[in-house]
């Protein structure tokens, strides 16, 4: 099948697309590189011994993403592309809904005119909002507490409105939790512009001596230790489970919607203390105010993919940190530098 996948040169994008051309798939890459690096598609692309398409065009470009579409005679689409950042969603809340929410708007009229009407949607755990217990399963309220999530549920609500218009409409809506780790190879991994927004390569950076200190964002949650707890999950794990969600959408149309997450949750502090068992050095840390938008816990419940998927993560809360020391050490500036 030929796939494209937006946002592909981007974190979990690099790595599905791994997965996809492993795969056998035919992969057509659409990025803007606002927050991703060109660098990545040459070492997917060197990791996999394929060859991929690649576009450089924002979403917000309804013209240019209406005509890449119409090219490529697609089969169907991964949808990463998106700003991310929870944090600074709160600072900028036009700018995340404008671009999140538009630029899905313009790919899905221009998937409708190619044809193409098979999509699997990157959403998220923040659709969960605030939970009132734990572990989360697919049928729990939804809710958002910071305008990332809130562009995350509004697509999904889109998603799922044109589906009820259109049943020829075959769509997954993925919501996964905190993806952390990199490709074992360490060709590719997150790489974040400037100060990183999310814990791992923001520990990661500490390790290797690029920042003082991992600032914990409040120690007064209803937790063990006080500290925020997630439900991490290796990439490489969530990438595999897009590719089986695509053989899902291929043989039994309709609309799904999954969990993917490993079923725990780990604190800040208990990532810290992962990340210096793979680095092998202490990791200075200060505890700062909670951050806004933030919540006390959240982890899945991902039974559900595992019975209609036969997909589950495998890979260990060691094996994150030391696949990410390992993408790391091995490129302490990320792809600006070799």
């Amino acid at each position: 099948m030929k796939i494209v996948v937006t946002g592909g040169a981007g974190y979990i994008g690099s790595h599905t697309c791994v997965e996809l051309l492993t795969r056998g798939h035919e992969v057509v890459v659409v990025d803007n590189l606002s927050n991703s690096a060109k660098e990545s598609i040459n070492r997917v692309e060197k990791i996999t011994g394929k060859s991929m398409d690649f576009f450089k065009a924002d979403l917000l470009d309804k013209n240019a993403i209406c005509q890449i579409l119409s090219r490529c005679r697609a089969d169907a689409v991964i949808h990463f592309a998106g700003l991310k950042a929870v944090g600074e969603s709160m600072t900028m809340p036009l700018t995340y809904f404008h671009n999140n929410i538009t630029g899905t708007l313009n790919l899905l009229s221009a998937m409708a005119r190619a044809g193409v009407k098979k999509m699997v949607f990157s959403s998220s755990a923040t659709v969960y909002g605030d939970p009132a217990t734990l572990p989360i399963t697919e049928n729990f309220p939804l809710s958002a507490t910071n305008p990332y999530g809130r562009t995350k549920l509004m697509i999904e609500q889109i998603l799922q409105d044109l589906f009820r218009s259109d049943p020829q409409w075959h769509i997954a809506l993925l919501r996964y939790f905190n993806p952390v780790g990199a490709h074992a190879s360490g060709l590719i991994g997150e790489d974040p512009r400037g100060t990183p927004n999310n814990l791992v390569p923001y520990i990661s950076r500490v390790a290797i001596g690029l920042l003082d200190r991992v600032q914990v964002f409040g120690n007064d949650y209803d937790t063990p230790d006080g500290t925020g707890i997630r439900d991490f999950i290796h990439v490489t794990d969530l990438a595999c489970g897009h590719t089986r969600v695509l053989s899902k959408i291929f043989s039994s149309p309709g609309l799904v919607i999954y969990n993917l997450g490993t079923g725990r949750g780990f604190s800040v502090l208990e990532m810290i203390q992962g990340f210096e068992r793979a680095c092998g050095c202490t990791i200075p840390y200060e505890i700062v105010p909670r951050r806004p938008g933030d919540i006390a816990a959240c982890w899945a419940d991902p039974s559900r993919a595992k019975k209609e998927l036969g997909w589950e993560a495998v890979r260990t809360l060691d094996d994150m940190c030391r696949d990410t020391w390992n993408w790391q050490k091995k490129n302490p500036h990320g792809y600006a530098r070799l």
